[in-house]
């Protein structure tokens, strides 16, 4: 999961903000597999991306998607997060959450095809308002980085 990550952050090359060598390690993702709401997507032998989320209270939150490079444009983001929110409705959460780039076509406008919308109240969203804090301070442009969700009823 590590080395697809640091691939899928190649993309944002010429972005400053982004650093590919500073990936989840094999250790933060088994843990958050652990919590039994992540999802990976294989190609023949080949793991081509995956998703993996965090239950909060009534909210399931992905921390990370990505589709490995040799696989993109192919549907294979698309159908890890629609499994997500089928996972999510069929265990009783209300909705999905993440953090995003908003400006960046395979990030706000993406998730906003599959019903995502930026949470434009952050002061009813303490927990995604701090997500967004916590990113500024590991140095993303809060400017361009938006909190999502995704209600499921």
């Amino acid at each position: 999961m590590p080395a697809i990550e640091r691939a899928a952050a190649e993309a944002f090359a010429g972005e400053p903000s982004i650093d590919p060598s500073r990936t989840r390690s094999a250790d933060d993702y088994a843990r958050l597999i652990r919590r039994g709401h992540s999802l990976v997507a294989h190609v023949g032998e080949a793991m081509a991306g995956f998703l993996v989320a965090q239950p909060f209270s009534r909210e399931l939150h992905i921390w990370e998607m990505d589709v490995a490079p040799a696989f993109q444009r192919r549907g294979i983001g698309a159908g890890l997060v629609r499994a997500a929110q089928i996972d999510a409705r069929n265990t009783g959460f209300r909705a999905l959450t993440l953090t995003t780039f908003r400006d960046l076509a395979w990030n706000g406008p993406f998730y906003a095809r599959l019903g995502f919308e930026e949470v434009t109240a952050l002061d009813a969203h303490p927990r995604l308002a701090g997500e967004l804090a916590n990113e500024v301070d590991d140095g993303l442009p809060a400017d361009r980085r938006c909190a999502m969700i995704c209600f499921l009823d």
